[in-house]
Order: C-alpha cells, then structure tokens, then sequence
C-alpha cells in the first residue's frame, strides 16, 4: 500500500534499541516511508550508524535512573517535535523463577516498564497539544504465554501492555493513538546461533502455523502502519505478529496432532 495515508513525511520518529534486530528493522521501515528518524542504542553503536543515515543518534541505559528522561529531553533539544515513540529496547535475562532476585526484577522494571512510561511522559502530552501522535510498544507474545524462565521479562510486557492502554484512553480524542505490536519467533542477530541448529529451528517451525520463524522486517511493516494516517482509528490494540502462532501450534505437523 502506498499514497499519503501511508507516508509518513514531515513525521519524526524516536526508536529505542535501534542498534540491531528488530529496533534496526523498525527504524528502516520508517525511513522507508518518509520519516525522520532520533536513534537511541544502548551497546552498538556501530550497528546503529550503518543504518542511520542523517539520522540523530543517542545514547541510554535505560537501567540508569533518569536515562529515559535524558533521551527525551536530548530528542527535543533542537527544538523539532517527536511525532513517533516506538519504544522497542528491552532486556530479557532468563533465569529458573526460583532463583529471581529483587536487582534481576529491577532491571526489568526499569529497562522495560519504567523506560517506556518516562517517554511516554515526555513525549506523549507534547503529541496530544498537537493534535497528532503515534506511540507503538514493542511488546511480546509472553504477555499472554508466558514462560517461567522469562517471568521477569514477560511481567513487564504484560505491564507495559496495561501501562499503554491505560494512558491510550486519556489521549485517543486529541489525535494520538497508542498500539503494541508483539512479536513471536523472532530470528535476530542474538539468537541466530540456536537458529542455526537445525534440530531447534525445526521445533520452532514446527509450532507455527506461517511454517517458518519470523524476521525482524516482519514487525516493521506491522510498526510503520500503525504509525500512519490510515491507522488512525486503530488504538489501544496488542496486534500479535507471530505467523500465527497465538492462535495454536500448527495443525498436522506434530505427531499424533490432527487438529
């Protein structure tokens, strides 16, 4: 689809953890379609510049008290507005649930609720005086399928989810809608070593109805709609991007499975 309902031109966007996976992805996508981009990366910036292009790029540990606020304030320091929020960095430590410790749970709260709210603090209000925005969360199918050795990283999704809808309803009637787009398999640079085991590939496909993992361009397409005028009536939502995964596994494809 094309044509100024999906442009977004004139539009400037702040995306967190832009460094590489689906961060780098999403900002791609927005340039794509006509966007300004501010980058913020926490560990690579390399990565981060290869894809810039005029980009700003900023730097934060969002397990820092006070970084978001910072990057907020760096983003507007020239004095331009930020139109798009897409808060996609997070951490995600995987540890038996009964070994969680109050400093594994803090860093999750601060790096993936914590953060997300700060900018939204900052650069939500600035939208609704405006009369447009877009805010887009990066969330997680373990919001709703939450695995044990992830109980701190898919608490927060699940936070930041209710966090998000939460402030959605205050701001809807002044132009700004705000939308979680949560992702499923992923294959990113991170984890592309147990993707290369063909036997966990295939337990992976296995499970998905789309018969294969996802890829980080996947998320940006869903992310840069979202941005767009024509979702402007989209609000509030949590769209799962998972190749169908979170409607259940993929039928015929496990032994004894016939559904």
């Amino acid at each position: 689809m094309s044509g100024p309902r999906f442009s977004l031109a004139g539009r400037r966007a702040l995306v967190t953890g832009a460094g590489s996976g689906i961060g780098r992805a999403i900002a791609a996508g927005l340039s794509e379609a006509g966007a300004e981009l501010v980058l913020h990366h926490f560990a690579d910036p390399a990565g981060t510049a290869d894809q810039a292009g005029g980009a700003r790029m900023l730097h934060a540990d969002f397990r820092v008290p006070g970084a978001a606020e910072k990057l907020a304030a760096d983003a507007l320091s020239d004095g331009r507005p930020i139109d798009i929020l897409v808060a996609n960095a997070a951490i995600e430590r995987r540890c038996p649930w009964t070994e969680i410790s109050h400093a594994h749970l803090a860093d999750h709260v601060a790096a993936n609720l914590m953060s997300f709210l700060s900018l939204a603090q900052h650069l939500v209000p600035p939208m609704a005086e405006r009369g447009w925005g877009r805010v887009v969360a990066v969330g997680s199918v373990m919001a709703l399928r939450p695995r044990a050795e992830a109980l701190a990283y898919a608490a927060m999704k699940a936070a930041q989810l209710t966090a998000l809808r939460a402030v959605a309803r205050d701001v809807a009637a002044r132009g700004v809608t705000m939308n979680v787009v949560s992702p499923g398999a992923i294959e990113v640079e991170k984890n592309a070593a147990r993707y290369a085991d063909p036997d966990f590939r295939q337990a992976v496909v296995a499970k998905i109805p789309a018969a294969r993992q996802g890829r980080p361009d996947d998320i940006a397409g869903a992310v840069a709609f979202l941005c767009a005028d024509a979702a402007a009536y989209i609000t509030g939502a949590d769209i799962p991007v998972d190749g169908g995964w979170t409607i259940g596994d993929a039928p015929g494809r496990l032994p004894g499975n016939a559904a």
